[in-house]
């Protein structure tokens, strides 16, 4: 399993200002750094495997415009949206990295009247195939991160990504799981875990007001019982807010941790001690 953490947890905006984050990953001795695309004109992917040097980069992305919504009517807006997409694949893979992630899949924050129709779940499945099958070339891997109904209005739980990951039906497509969200959306911990099985990638590991994980009620012995069980070997990573953005609604008004430092040695700490306690490499 690769333990790794998302770059908000110091900054709300990428740009080759920011790469000194890289070395802070580093430093915390874990195996990878989730990097936003939200400002894609800003990403620098050669700056960022320069200074990488070995560190993995995974990137996610969150749809937030309507004029790249892949599951709009509008057939324009979906192509607008593939090519966003294709894009947010190539700068990935020039920087090195092999998975891209988020909220992908639809508009976040869609202002919609009514659950998604069928047409809908085709559009998605549809865009997003093509997506895949260029990131296969890329040799990029997508995954698709369920969250709660106040921010999507197709994938809220493990059950819907599944659907639509047999939708697409490519073999690079996976599932991102998100603790915080699961904590609104499912009924417990374990069964949609074990019900993603081989097709879970990525996990953020996020406490149920996304402080310090441990902290709360997240039934982490839950997550990882299931972990062990399906032999989950991906990116387990902390998503931690420093700030409001521009980019994405984080809904974060008050100091959730002590400080930056405190957040990552006691979320590095709290994991590395779960996986020895269920003797997960």
């Amino acid at each position: 399993m690769k333990l790794g953490i998302h770059a908000y947890a110091w900054t709300s905006e990428w740009s080759n200002d920011t790469l000194g984050i890289i070395d802070k990953v580093k430093e915390a001795e874990l195996d990878y750094i989730e990097i936003p695309l939200m400002r894609l004109d800003l990403f620098d992917p050669q700056a960022v495997k320069e200074r990488a040097d070995g560190l993995e980069v995974v990137t996610s992305n969150v749809l937030l415009a309507d004029d790249v919504d892949i599951t709009s009517f509008d057939e324009n807006v979906r192509k607008n949206g593939v090519k966003y997409l294709k894009d947010c694949v190539q700068a990935t893979a020039d920087a090195g990295g092999t998975m891209f992630s988020g909220v992908i899949y639809s508009q976040y924050l869609k202002d919609a009247k009514a659950a998604p129709s069928d047409e809908e779940w085709e559009f998605s499945a549809v865009a997003l195939k093509e997506v895949a099958q260029f990131a296969k070339n890329l040799g990029v891997r997508l995954a698709f991160e369920p969250v709660t109904r106040y921010e999507s209005y197709l994938l809220n739980t493990s059950e819907q990504a599944m659907k639509l990951l047999d939708m697409i039906d490519e073999d690079n497509c996976f599932i991102h799981l998100d603790s915080y969200h699961m904590n609104v959306e499912e009924k417990n911990f374990y069964d949609p875990i074990v019900l993603a099985g081989d097709k879970l990638a990525c996990f953020h590991i996020c406490e149920n007001d996304r402080g310090i994980p441990g902290s709360g009620h997240i039934q982490w012995d839950d997550v990882f019982t299931a972990f062990k069980e399906i032999g989950f070997n991906g990116y387990l990573g902390f998503e931690g807010f420093s700030d409001m953005t521009d980019n994405m609604s984080t809904w974060v008004w008050r100091q959730l941790v002590p400080d930056r430092e405190t957040f990552v040695n006691e979320s590095v700490t709290f994991a590395r001690k779960m996986l020895k306690k269920y003797d997960i490499e």
